[in-house]
């Protein structure tokens, strides 16, 4: 299938969006962890992207808390179920691995719910930086804990005592 790719900057840094057959199917930070090679991204070509583009720029503006955008999550059909999951934490709120593994009706799979979440093709939009660690602490994020702070004071998420002292 056709893969394309566009560069847009964010106040998080430039990210790359990559659609596989015209669906959104990557957005990656720069230094990003589990980021694909560029040379598997295709072509640059913005015209795939209008619409991700547009609730990206109205969610970084503040006015936008729910994206609708058509994605293709390539993964395993765990990952994508972790994917899933991630899409129903609500703005502003988080999750913690623990509570992700409950839901999902695996509560001893908090260590296989954290290795999907970083493994999330479609960061921001699959909002993976909305799960913390069970005490409350930021833990590992692809596109690093500086960023997924940033992210979560944004969205007004809660973020423990100890998280902020980091930063």
């Amino acid at each position: 299938m056709d893969r394309l790719h566009t560069l847009i900057d964010s106040p998080y840094g430039p990210l790359t969006l990559v659609a596989t057959g015209g669906v959104l199917s990557g957005l990656y930070m720069t230094e990003q962890r589990h980021r694909p090679p560029e040379e598997t991204f295709g072509d640059r070509d913005p015209a795939p992207f209008r619409e991700a583009i547009s609730q990206l720029e109205a969610y970084f503006s503040g006015e936008l808390t729910e994206f609708d955008v058509p994605l293709r999550l390539d993964g395993t059909p765990f990952q994508r179920t972790v994917w899933r999951a991630l899409q129903q934490i609500p703005y502003g709120e988080t999750r913690t691995y623990g509570e992700l593994a409950e839901a999902l009706g695996k509560p001893n799979a908090s260590r296989a719910v954290g290795l999907a979440n970083g493994k999330n093709p479609i960061g921001v939009i699959v909002p993976c930086h909305r799960v913390i660690g069970a005490n409350g602490s930021l833990t590992g994020y692809g596109g690093g804990l500086d960023r997924k702070q940033r992210l979560l004071a944004f969205e007004g998420g809660s973020v423990s005592a100890a998280a902020d002292a980091l930063f």
